[in-house]
C-alpha cells in the first residue's frame, strides 16, 4: 500500500466527495418532491393524469440510469438543448428517484386504514383536508424504509454519472487508475469515501425510522 500516494489524492478525492453529496442529496430532495405530486395527482383520480403519472413510473423504473443520462446530455444537443452536466446528472437522478418514491408513498397511503379516511370525512374534511392532515403523515410513517432504502440507492447510483464527465468518487477513481495503475490504493479510497457518505446517512435515517416508529405508539 503506497501511503504516499493516497496523501497526495486525498484532496481530489475531498472534492469528488463533495461533488457525489451535493448531486446526491439534491437528487434525493427533488425526487421526494416528485413522489409527493404523483400521489397528489394520482389522489385527484382523474384519468388523463393518472395514465401520464403511471406512464412516467414504469419509463423511469424500467429503463437504466445510464441511458437516461445518455439522452439528457448526448441526445438534447441534437435538439439544440444542452445541459450542463451537474444539471444533467441532478435531473436523472431525481427522474429515476421519483418514481421509486412516488411508489414507496403509494404504498404509504394505500396502507392508512379507511377508519382513518372515514373518521376524517365524518368531522367534514374535505379531500384536500383529509389528504395533508390524516392520509399523508400516516403514509410518511408507514413509508420511512421504503424512503429511506429508496435514498441510499440514489447515493449509490451517483456512481454511474461519471459517464457523462461529472468529477465524482468512481470517475475520479477510474481517471486515476488509467493515469498512475495504483488500483489497490485508489479502490480503498473509493470504498472508504463512499463509507463516509453512506454509514452516516444509514445512522441518521435508522434513527429517524425508530423514532417515527415510536411515536406510532405514543412513546
Amino acid at each position: 500500500m503506497d501511503l504516499d500516494f493516497i496523501i497526495e489524492v486525498s484532496p481530489l478525492f475531498q472534492q469528488a466527495l463533495l461533488v457525489t453529496i451535493k448531486l446526491s442529496f439534491i437528487g434525493i430532495f427533488f425526487s421526494l418532491i416528485i413522489g409527493l405530486v404523483c400521489n397528489l395527482i394520482l389522489a385527484r383520480e382523474n384519468v388523463f393524469l393518472n395514465s401520464l403519472v403511471n406512464a412516467y413510473i414504469e419509463i423511469s423504473r424500467n429503463t437504466p440510469l445510464l441511458i437516461q443520462l445518455f439522452f439528457l446530455y448526448y441526445g438534447l444537443p441534437k435538439f439544440g438543448i444542452k445541459i450542463d452536466e451537474q444539471v444533467c446528472a441532478i435531473i436523472g437522478l431525481s427522474f429515476l428517484g421519483g418514481s421509486y418514491m412516488s411508489e414507496a408513498l403509494r404504498a404509504g397511503i394505500e396502507a392508512v386504514h379507511k377508519n382513518q379516511i372515514e373518521a376524517g370525512l365524518s368531522l367534514g374534511m374535505n379531500k384536500a383536508q383529509l389528504f395533508r392532515f390524516v392520509i399523508l403523515p400516516q403514509a410518511l410513517s408507514i413509508s420511512i424504509p421504503l424512503l429511506t432504502a429508496n435514498a441510499i440507492f440514489l447515493v449509490k447510483e451517483t456512481s454511474v454519472v461519471g459517464i457523462i464527465a461529472v468529477k465524482e468518487l468512481v470517475s475520479l477513481s477510474k481517471t486515476l487508475i488509467g493515469v498512475y495503475y495504483n488500483t489497490y490504493e485508489t479502490m480503498f479510497m473509493l470504498v472508504l469515501f463512499y463509507l463516509i457518505i453512506l454509514l452516516p446517512l444509514s445512522f441518521i435515517l435508522s434513527y429517524i425510522e425508530r423514532r417515527v416508529r415510536y411515536a406510532e405508539h405514543g412513546n
